[in-house]
């Protein structure tokens, strides 16, 4: 049976010292007016990097100015910020963990406030948020090759500056997973019209990333595993989508699922609820695809969303369901909980109950509430458990409304979502 502590060595060679990563959460800690890494995220890195977890993903570093999701996103289009972004390596990476770069464009789901002609691969605009997002334009093949080559440039400058790895972000309704439904993707021609050249757009990503990296640096992909909405991507599609990325060469696929119409990514597993805590399945709450994945593919896989007890995360790996699991906002109020895991020290997270009985309030309560814990890291802080939800609602929505550019203190900025 493979422990928790046991290293993992990928397909391309590296090695990742033991099987808890910490999954990508948006910071929102950028520069505002730059896209420049700030020592607000050395600080925050080299806390978590000394926290125990074997794999460090950075929030989303976005490829284009035009394809941020929040201000205070990095962006990384060519070698200008690279002695920031080598700081920032050197940080989280000062005490054994690797740092993978996440690489992503939002696409369609670029605000308004910060791009007012969004892309997307069809002009399909998100729906709700009250006109937040503004309907996008579709990309010419020459736009979305150009784009291809963004990520590609990107990623050999996260290598330059010393990451350990990249992660494409093919989920949560960004672009990528935008190419990859057919909810959002109505085009007819290479990059769409049936599954296989909905895929094409994230495996030629996938190819130009490898031809600017070489072979034995890490390359790893976020994939969701359903949109769990009607004509949108599903877990077959998923299937066809891994078979593929093993046949490319990527070395760790995350599974993860939802998008800003259907965040199951954000807020359905915090919720503190007595069956949740019942069985495997209903903590690890994509495990069921994860299963679906693996029985198709070698593919090394992380599994991401709802884990909290050190049973469930040895169950999964030690089971061989998945490879390496993944924690995110658990790290924001423990962020030395993989090394007390792998210690044995603790059993699991510890239980947070943000809670107002309207569950659309209480997916919004929770991102701010765990945004300022990061924050509060990020400062040098220790994380408070008796910080008001409220009050880190009100900041956080006060902080949104700030005109794009101006720099705001650390936790008034943007709102952070799932990455």
């Amino acid at each position: 049976m493979t422990d928790l502590a046991s290293p993992l060595r990928l397909p391309s060679a590296a090695t990742l010292p033991n099987r808890i990563a910490k999954s990508a959460m948006s910071e929102v800690l950028g520069d505002p007016t730059t896209g420049a890494p700030t020592p607000q995220l050395d600080r925050l890195y080299e806390r978590w990097g000394a926290g125990g977890a074997g794999l460090l993903i950075t929030g989303h570093v976005i490829v284009d100015p035009d394809g941020r999701g929040e201000p205070g996103n990095v962006v990384v289009t060519d070698r200008q910020h690279l002695d920031a972004l080598a700081r920032w390596a050197a940080a989280a990476q000062r005490h054994g963990a690797r740092l993978w770069m996440q690489l992503n464009h939002a696409g369609r789901q670029a605000p308004r406030r910060l791009t007012r002609q969004p892309v997307a691969p069809s002009p399909i605009a998100v729906r709700g948020f009250a006109g937040a997002f503004a309907r996008p334009r579709a990309l010419t093949d020459a736009e979305i090759r150009a784009l291809i080559d963004r990520f590609a440039t990107a990623a050999a400058v996260a290598q330059e500056a010393g990451f350990a790895g990249v992660q494409i972000h093919a989920a949560h309704g960004y672009l990528i997973s935008q190419f990859l439904s057919a909810r959002t993707n109505q085009r007819d021609d290479a990059w769409g019209g049936d599954a296989g050249r909905r895929q094409q757009f994230l495996l030629a990503i996938v190819r130009a990333v490898r031809a600017a990296v070489g072979p034995a640096f890490p390359i790893g992909v976020k994939l969701n595993s359903a949109d769990f909405q009607r004509g949108g991507f599903t877990i077959e599609e998923a299937m066809d989508v891994a078979r593929a990325l093993e046949a490319a060469g990527v070395d760790l696929l995350e599974i993860s699922g939802g998008n800003y119409e259907r965040p199951a990514m954000a807020g359905s597993g915090e919720l503190p609820r007595v069956e949740r805590a019942t069985s495997r399945e209903r903590e690890a709450y994509f495990l069921d695809y994860a299963r679906q994945i693996r029985a198709v593919t070698t593919l090394p896989l992380m599994l991401t969303g709802g884990m909290r007890t050190r049973a469930t995360m040895q169950a999964v790996v030690g089971g061989g369901d998945v490879d390496v699991v993944g924690l995110a906002r658990p790290l924001t109020v423990a962020p030395s909980l993989p090394a007390d895991l792998l210690a044995g020290r603790v059993d699991g997270a510890p239980v947070i109950a943000i809670r107002s009985r309207v569950r659309k309030l209480d997916d919004a309560l929770q991102v701010f509430w765990y945004q300022e814990q990061l924050h509060r890291l990020a400062r040098g802080e220790e994380p408070d458990l008796r910080l008001g939800a409220f009050g880190a609602l009100w900041r956080g929505l006060r902080a949104t409304m700030m005109p794009v550019g101006r720099a705001a203190p650390i936790a008034r900025a943007a709102p952070a979502v799932p990455a």
